[in-house]
C-alpha cells in the first residue's frame, strides 16, 4: 500500500514528494546587485531563500548578513554558471524536493559596445545567460508549479527592452526578448486559468556590477554616466512592490525615473482566429 502524504506534503510533477509547509524564494544572480538587495528584502519578509551564482564567496557572505537581520531565515546556497546550459537542468532537479512559490530569474548581464566591434565569446555568454538560462529555468518553473496557488514567477529585464539604447544594441535586443517571453507568458497563464503568475521587472540605469560588465573595466563612475539612477536597494523596493501587485510590468521610466506599475506594454493578439485559419 502506498504511504499516505501527510497534508503539509504534496507529489509533484515526477511523482515526488514535496514539502509544501515550508516554501522558498529562488533568486538567481544573488551575489550582487540587484539579485543580492533582493534577498536581503525578502529575507526582511520572512521568505527562505534559495540563491544561486557563480560565486560562492559572495553567497556566503549574503549569507552571514541574513544571519544577522534574521536568524531565523533558512539561505540555501547554490553555485553555479547559468551561462552553461547544460548544468541548468540538473540544478533545476537539485531543488524537485523544495517548494519554491517564488522563483526570481535575475541573473544576466550587459554589453556596451558597437555591433561591429562586440567579443562573440562575451556575446555567446550573454545570449547564453540572458535569454537561453531564462528561458528554460522559466519553462521548468511554470511546468512544474502552474497549478500550485500564491506561486510567481518574475523576470528581471530592463527599460532597454522597451528602448534601443545606442551603443548597446545586442543588450537591449535579449531585453526585448525577456519582456516579450515575460508579457505573452503572463497573458498566457491568464487565460488558461492557471493559478501561477509571471512578472517583469523592468529597471533603468541601477548603480551595480553592471556598469563594470557591459563596459569591460575595473571601474565604473555612475555620477559621470547617467544623470538619474538608482541603487539596487531602490530596485528591490520595487520588485516587493510589483510582487505584492496584480499587475504584469513593474517599469522605470527614461524621462523621470519615476516606477508604475502596468498590465502590458507590447501588443497582444489575445484571440488565435485573428491571424489563423
Amino acid at each position: 500500500m502506498e504511504k499516505e502524504i501527510k497534508p503539509e506534503t504534496e507529489r509533484g510533477t515526477e511523482g515526488e514528494i514535496i514539502n509544501t509547509e515550508k516554501r522558498y524564494t529562488v533568486i538567481t544572480g544573488a551575489s550582487s546587485g540587484i539579485g543580492y538587495a533582493t534577498a536581503i528584502a525578502f529575507a526582511k519578509r520572512n521568505k527562505d531563500l534559495i540563491v544561486i551564482a557563480r560565486r560562492k564567496e559572495n553567497l556566503e557572505s549574503l549569507k552571514q548578513q541574513i544571519e544577522i537581520i534574521n536568524p531565523n531565515i533558512e539561505v540555501i546556497i547554490k553555485v553555479c554558471d547559468l551561462t552553461n546550459i547544460e548544468l541548468i537542468t540538473t540544478l533545476f532537479n537539485e531543488l524537485r524536493n523544495y517548494f519554491i512559490e517564488t522563483w526570481i530569474n535575475n541573473a544576466g548581464f550587459g554589453h556596451y559596445g558597437s555591433v561591429s566591434t562586440q567579443d562573440l565569446t562575451k556575446i555567446g555568454s550573454m545570449l547564453h545567460l540572458n535569454i537561453e538560462a531564462l528561458t528554460i529555468l522559466s519553462t521548468l518553473y511554470v511546468r512544474k508549479y502552474h497549478n500550485h496557488s500564491n506561486t510567481q514567477l518574475i523576470n528581471i529585464s530592463s527599460r532597454g527592452g522597451y528602448t534601443i539604447v545606442p551603443n548597446a544594441v545586442t543588450y537591449c535586443a535579449t531585453k526585448f526578448y525577456v519582456n516579450a517571453f515575460t508579457e505573452g507568458l503572463a497573458q498566457e497563464l491568464i487565460q488558461t486559468n492557471a493559478k501561477l503568475r509571471a512578472k517583469v521587472l523592468a529597471p533603468a540605469a541601477t548603480q551595480t556590477e553592471f556598469g563594470k560588465k557591459a563596459n569591460d573595466v575595473h571601474e565604473y563612475d555612475y555620477d559621470k554616466s547617467f544623470a538619474k539612477y538608482h541603487s539596487a536597494d531602490q530596485m528591490a523596493e520595487f520588485l516587493l512592490a510589483l510582487y505584492d501587485s496584480d499587475n504584469i510590468i513593474g517599469e522605470i521610466s527614461t524621462k523621470d525615473f519615476s516606477f508604475s506599475l502596468k498590465d502590458s506594454i507590447f501588443p497582444y493578439s489575445g484571440n488565435p482566429a485573428e491571424n489563423q485559419k
